[in-house]
């Protein structure tokens, strides 16, 4: 029998456990065409919350009573596929689930370098990883001598992409909430200041952060964190929306500040970006994300869940803030 976690009813807010269940399916048949992978490895994302709500989205939302959808690594059990052998660890969009039969037109890259973890292939050597270096390189194009902010600089996004713009000649500002996380930003991640949002005086310690004010701001929380930030903007500067962890809901939209009077006379620009719509970029990201670890120049961090049950309310885990790096479900206790 393969375990899954199915969605059963629809979020208000962020997804609790309460909303998913954990059932056991025969064990799907192979057809031509496609394998049977046995996964390792499952993902959990913030963008979880916006693909199980009935709101529109840019994906369709996961259907009541199918398995959560989610990035998962794996090993092939089962080909019907040449390009493919029973061995070949592989990465995709395979779901909350033990096994998992997928054409391979799914798999978005065979993981053929050993000598790193293999659970990195979701996180600093997956989508994690290619999302700070495309939002950051290709949106946010810092300069050397610029002053880049982050926002949730400890998570697993936004501690790359400090990291990136630190190689890049730049002041790098993290914010994160608490002193346990700021001082992981600048102890561990490196970043050449760090701001608790949770502080009384959060205003006052950003401007101290930041004399020279912003010139690339890499957003995973909008809210008033972000508006905080935005009043800081230099001539010509670049904002880039990653995410918006702070806003429980946008139904009915939160009011707050009008920006559109900074964007225009500070001539700065402000872009939203998926990370999938990079997936040229994808070799290149790895390259260079692989030799950074190799050399020891980039850091990172997991928080590894272990087993099947702990899936349903990993969701709920991410967004209050209890992980510390990237978040994963580890099904086996092995890399076989």
């Amino acid at each position: 029998m393969n375990k899954q976690v199915i969605l059963t009813s629809r979020p208000e807010g962020i997804p609790q456990a309460a909303n998913f269940a954990i059932v056991e399916s025969p064990m799907p048949m192979v057809d031509a065409g496609h394998l049977l992978v046995r996964n390792l490895y499952l993902s959990v994302e913030p963008a979880m919350r916006g693909w199980v709500n009935a709101a529109a989205n840019y994906a369709d939302p996961v259907p009541l009573g199918a398995v959560m959808r989610s990035f998962a690594t794996g090993r092939v059990t089962e080909s019907r596929h040449p390009r493919f052998k029973p061995g070949d660890f592989v990465t995709g969009l395979f779901g909350w689930q033990e096994y998992a039969v997928v054409s391979a037109d799914s798999v978005i890259r065979t993981i053929t370098d050993r000598d790193v973890p293999l659970s990195t292939s979701l996180g600093v050597l997956g989508l994690t990883g290619l999302t700070a270096y495309v939002g950051l390189l290709e949106i946010g194009r810092p300069r050397p001598g610029d002053t880049v902010v982050v926002s949730t600089a400890a998570g697993s996004v936004g501690s790359i992409v400090g990291q990136i713009a630190k190689m890049n000649g730049c002041r790098t500002v993290g914010i994160a909430g608490g002193a346990a996380k700021v001082a992981l930003c600048v102890d561990e991640f490196r970043f050449d200041a760090a701001v608790d949002y949770k502080s009384g005086d959060f205003d006052d310690r950003l401007t101290a952060a930041c004399p020279a004010g912003v010139d690339v701001y890499f957003d995973n929380t909008a809210g008033a964190i972000s508006d905080s930030v935005i009043r800081r903007l230099n001539i010509g500067a670049r904002v880039v929306i990653c995410g918006t962890v702070s806003v429980a809901t946008w139904d009915p939209p939160p009011l707050g500040p009008r920006i559109e009077r900074t964007l225009l006379t500070k001539r700065a620009s402000m872009q939203g970006f998926l990370a999938t719509d990079y997936e040229h970029k994808r070799p290149e990201a790895l390259r260079f994300l692989s030799r950074c670890i190799r050399e020891g120049s980039l850091r990172y961090r997991e928080d590894i869940l272990e087993g099947l049950l702990e899936a349903p309310g990993a969701i709920a885990l991410l967004y209050r803030g209890d992980n510390n790096g990237k978040l994963l479900v580890r099904l086996r206790e092995t890399e076989i």
